[in-house]
């Protein structure tokens, strides 16, 4: 089992949770096992137990935003260990980036997030997509990581990256970099591509306008489909 450590600002604590319940089933398999602050038990040293959480996890998640940017412990000290560990080929290190926010040229800018193109979380249609992106991600990580026998969870082989340095040596056979093959759509292609495209978009509104409630808390807003055939919404905003 991968032993997951996750590091986050606590103004993030509801992304957080989102995360941990789309890691559910990685937990229920068996795949990983994932601590967090909020674990720390009454009486317990803060500290030391973060201090030995990240010195033994196999993988490390940087939930990245302007919070956590910001936040001297999660900066300086977690992010900090957390690469050193990578570089050291103790630990994997994952930036899942929650919020926009400038983060490509920090010290994990480097490393390939868990999203493409470490497209923000919250700029997906829904949460759940982020996740479901972001899940699947450790989900593949934790497959290719083995931690070494008596390292107490800690010492573990970096995924193998795709291509080995003979492979980018080998000179490739030119071709066209553009193929393809003309395909015909039915009227069936057609109508449920159009489906979709509605339901698409209908989701893309309805969460941004809960998004936008979220952040005004002077505004109420309402999303409603008139009906299942239809590709007509309606969206109403008002002042509270």
């Amino acid at each position: 089992m991968v032993k997951i450590f996750i590091s986050y600002a606590h103004a993030d604590e509801g992304l957080r949770q989102e995360l941990d319940k789309h890691m559910a089933g990685l937990k229920h398999q068996g795949i990983v096992e994932a601590w967090h602050d909020r674990r720390i038990g009454a009486g317990q040293d803060w500290v030391d137990e973060i201090d030995e959480n990240l010195r033994t996890a196999d993988v490390v998640l940087l939930l990245i935003s302007s919070d956590f940017i910001a936040s001297k412990y999660c900066y300086d000290v977690e992010m900090a260990e957390a690469m050193r560990r990578h570089d050291a080929k103790q630990a994997v290190v994952i930036p899942v980036i929650l919020r926009p926010c400038d983060w490509h040229d920090l010290p994990f800018g480097k490393l390939q997030a868990s999203t493409k193109d470490g497209r923000a979380v919250v700029k997906f249609p829904t949460l759940d997509d982020g996740f479901l992106e972001v899940v699947q991600s450790i989900k593949a990580a934790a497959q290719r990581i083995k931690p070494q026998p008596g390292s107490g969870g800690g010492a573990v082989r970096r995924p193998k990256e795709e291509g080995t340095k003979s492979d980018r040596s080998t000179p490739r056979a030119p071709r066209s970099s553009n193929l393809g093959v003309k395909k015909s759509f039915t009227d069936h292609d057609r109508d449920a591509f159009r489906i979709q495209a509605f339901e698409y978009i209908a989701r893309f509104f309805e969460n941004s306008l809960k998004e936008l409630e979220a952040r005004n808390p002077e505004l109420t807003t309402q999303f409603r489909a008139r009906d299942a055939n239809s590709s007509r919404r309606r969206y109403t905003l008002m002042a509270r």
